[in-house]
C-alpha cells in the first residue's frame, strides 16, 4: 500500500467482533450491519445520535448558496440540503491528542487516564 494510513472498514469490525464474541463470521457481519442501519435510522428520525465516550452525530441543514462551475467558472446556485456532522466527545480527542504527542516524541506527552470521569456536560462540548 502506497499510503502508510489505514482505512477501518465494516469487514475488519466484524473480524474485531468475531474474534472477541462467540460468534461466527456471518453473525459478526450482521451485528455490525444491523448496528450501521440502527444508526442510520435514528438519524433520519430524530437528526442526532450520541454516543458516549465517542461523539455525536447530528443531521445539519444547510441552505441554498452561490457556487462557482471549477471547471467553467460560471457562478450557479448549490441547492439546499443535509449533510451528517460529527462532533467527537472530549474524551475521544483527549485520547487522540495525547497518543499523537506520544508519536510525536513529545517529551512529557503521557496517554489519555482510563477512568478519569467526566460530566456529560463536558463529554459533549
Amino acid at each position: 500500500m502506497a499510503n502508510s494510513r489505514y482505512c477501518l472498514t465494516k469487514a475488519d469490525l466484524a473480524d474485531s467482533i468475531y474474534a472477541a464474541l462467540p460468534v461466527d463470521k456471518q453473525k459478526a457481519a450482521q451485528i455490525v450491519e444491523d448496528y450501521i442501519e440502527i444508526i442510520k435510522e435514528f438519524l433520519f428520525k430524530d437528526g442526532k445520535v450520541m454516543l458516549s465516550g465517542f461523539g455525536s452525530y447530528e443531521v445539519k441543514y444547510k441552505p441554498p448558496r452561490r457556487g462557482r462551475n471549477p471547471q467553467t467558472g460560471a457562478s450557479i446556485i448549490l441547492r439546499e440540503r443535509r449533510v451528517v456532522k460529527f462532533k467527537p466527545s472530549q474524551l475521544l480527542r483527549k485520547a487522540i491528542n495525547s497518543h499523537a504527542a506520544m508519536l510525536a516524541g513529545i517529551p512529557g506527552a503521557q496517554p489519555a487516564p482510563e477512568d478519569e470521569e467526566m460530566s456529560e456536560e463536558d463529554e459533549f462540548e
